[in-house]
């Protein structure tokens, strides 16, 4: 099974604390990254190249749903 590069996106740090903590007990997902704005995601988005993002829609700032546009 091949892994899948995987970086979480959550301006909550709990949020970020439990999904780190389910996804980590999943088997083939290795969490290379972890960000708290979607300017930190479309930067780290650029660097590493993941296969899989957890991206949270409502941050302040540029949003979810705007980063997903500037990534794309």
């Amino acid at each position: 099974m091949s892994t899948l590069k995987t970086i979480l996106v959550d301006d909550e740090p709990l949020a970020l604390d439990f999904l780190r903590s389910i996804l980590s007990k999943i088997e083939g997902i290795e969490i290379v990254g972890q960000c708290k704005n979607g300017r930190e995601a479309i930067k780290l988005v650029a660097e590493l190249d993941p296969d899989l993002l957890f991206l949270d829609i409502q941050m302040p700032g540029i949003d979810g749903v705007e980063a997903t546009a500037r990534i794309r």
